[in-house]
């Protein structure tokens, strides 16, 4: 699918129809992803580009930010080019105006689209820890299960953190490991100390079972919505 450019409402022609074409088949393109339970990267594209428009809406020092410059002239001896703004037309900034005030619900509602579908996807994934939990949590294994399926991937995670000028975060890093057979009677210990003896790097790793009750795809939504699931989970306990 066709990403929005970060900068689509201030790049190439400022017109309307064009804006309006261009964002209304960006989002039919989303809404079909929607309808077939993907989520990602579509969700967080969608609520950039609406968290965008809405800061474009209420901060004006931001458009002159964001608009492309024309060559004003070049200084040979510096090495530089300088630029005028081609902002400062009244006719241009209403061209704007009318863009975004027909944008932001149209972006916002599908936004809403998403999100349920976030939830619904959140409601049918549970997180259960596999035999006793060390203390140090930040890395380990993950088995993830999708219900009717008898085959189970297994993952290793690592937590990292991100820190920005006001506030820390937290992220998880997965990478696949192998498939495994899963029977319903199966205790997943024996699983775990395999991959003790297996990858000997981690010798007493905690180890998580992400299931789902229903089946969705696996790298557009579940393996995303597990990730953000397990980063909650991991730091309440």
């Amino acid at each position: 699918m066709k990403n929005l450019n970060s900068n689509w409402l201030t790049q190439g022609l400022i017109d309307f129809e064009y804006k309006k074409y261009e964002l209304l088949a960006y989002l039919t393109n989303v809404s079909t992803s929607f309808s077939e339970s993907k989520l990602y990267p579509y969700l967080s594209d969608l609520i950039f580009h609406y968290n965008n428009i809405v800061s474009l809406k209420k901060n004006k020092k931001l458009w002159y930010e964001q608009f492309p410059g024309l060559v004003k002239g070049i200084d040979l001896k510096k090495l530089r080019i300088s630029y005028e703004k081609i902002i400062n037309d009244d006719k241009m900034m209403m061209e704007l105006e009318e863009i975004m005030d027909f944008a932001i619900p149209q972006i916002k509602r599908t936004v809403k689209e998403g999100t349920e579908i976030y939830e619904y996807v959140e409601s049918m994934v549970e997180v259960s820890p596999v035999g006793l939990s060390p203390i140090y949590k930040d890395e380990g294994y993950v088995f993830i299960l999708e219900a009717p399926r008898k085959n189970m991937k297994v993952y290793r995670y690592g937590l990292k953190f991100f820190e920005s000028a006001s506030d820390k975060y937290r992220g998880i890093e997965m990478s696949f490991i192998e498939d495994r057979k899963y029977l319903k009677f199966k205790n997943l210990e024996n699983d775990k100390l395999d991959l003790v003896k297996k990858y000997k790097e981690l010798p007493n790793p905690a180890t998580f079972l992400v299931t789902s009750k229903s089946e969705f795809p696996l790298e557009e939504t579940l393996l995303p919505v597990s990730k953000r699931f397990l980063v909650r989970y991991i730091s309440s306990t």
